[in-house]
């Protein structure tokens, strides 16, 4: 089969279309033939180099494909079924598990980072590690709502309580994780700003619900939040970029607001003021992903027809070098795919 894969880190070009024998499934194993794999900014970070990721590896996370056969014991899985890929794992016995806190288990891994990932032709999966394909979705929707969506629900949900009426500040409208968290957002109630860089994405983030959308290049989105909400400010803000954010989403957030975080795709070194934080009873939130339970309920937000994921670009497998240039450039708005 073909697989995309990485055998040193490094630019665009270390990444190699190989063939390699398609795996059979053992025991409570599902294979799964791939429709369609997502990229994520993830994938850029691994194949920069990210310490103790093992050699030669399989790229990506996210997948949607059809079962192809199963192994012995499966249960609940069944050929032809149409499914989406988990993207975690863990200890079947983790005491994390029983309390659908599996991002919280010290052996959490994600495919295409700590094990090969989905970027390939067959992947053999344990049959926990998938569920339905939302059956309003796409195939090249369907691949890309697990990582994004995912995260984007256990930072609002799980980690800031997200409650109606709440105001949110939600950076990027038109990336994989700001698009799924504006749509969560108006699914609960939340009233949301949102930033862009260009007319076709804030028409983008419109499509999306966002009530208020803030023009980075023109504004400060700080003071804009100020303004838009009368001085008040939000009671979360969803980061994901960093250092280029960090001081406006500081200045956007309101006395005992929560800022929870997930990515710093500018940069990771911020600063802050103590007083400011203990004066002002904040909350700063660190969030990885979410939960089997989290992405149960994505799945059925997805169903309902409350949150789809925009499709940027799809490339095929070869054009895999295009697609990671692309990713980095921003070329595109929402998810990138490719075809399996």
């Amino acid at each position: 089969m073909k697989a995309v894969r990485i055998h040193t880190h490094g630019g665009p070009n270390v990444l190699n279309i190989d063939e390699i024998p398609a795996p059979l499934p053992g025991p409570g194993e599902v294979l799964l033939r791939m429709k369609a794999a997502a990229l994520n900014h993830l994938d850029i970070f691994v194949r920069n180099g990210i310490p103790g990721v093992p050699l030669p590896l399989i790229m990506g996370s996210d997948g949607a494909g059809i079962v192809e056969a199963v192994g012995a014991h499966v249960q609940n899985a069944h050929v032809a079924d149409e499914v989406i890929h988990v993207p975690m794992r863990f200890p079947n016995n983790d005491p994390c598990r029983k309390k659908n806190l599996e991002n919280l288990s010290p052996d959490f891994k994600i495919p295409g980072e700590h094990l090969d990932g989905v970027q390939c032709q067959y992947i053999v999966v344990e049959e926990r590690y998938l569920l339905p394909k939302p059956h309003r979705l796409s195939w090249h929707e369907a691949a890309a709502l697990p990582l994004a969506s995912l995260t984007a629900y256990h930072m609002l949900v799980r980690k800031a309580h997200l409650q109606k009426d709440d105001w949110v500040l939600i950076y990027g409208a038109s990336s994989g994780v700001g698009g799924a968290a504006i749509q969560i957002a108006k699914t609960v109630g939340a009233r949301v700003i949102t930033t862009a860089g260009s007319e076709e994405k804030m028409q983008l983030a419109r499509s999306f619900g966002a009530d208020h959308i803030i023009n980075y290049k023109q504004q400060s989105p700080g003071k804009a939040v100020r303004e838009i909400t009368e001085g008040r400010g939000v009671d979360i803000v969803v980061e994901h970029t960093g250092a280029a954010t960090w001081r406006d989403s500081l200045r956007a957030l309101k006395t005992g607001g929560k800022l929870v975080t997930c990515g710093a795709t500018t940069g990771p070194l911020v600063q802050i003021d103590l007083r400011a934080l203990f004066i002002k009873q904040q909350q700063l939130i660190g969030s990885t992903m979410g939960s089997i339970r989290d992405l149960k309920e994505v799945c059925l937000l997805a169903d309902a027809g409350n949150l789809r994921p925009h499709i940027g670009h799809v490339f095929a497998m070869d054009e895999i070098a295009e697609a990671h240039q692309a990713l980095e450039s921003g070329r595109y708005m929402g998810k990138l795919i490719l075809t399996c």
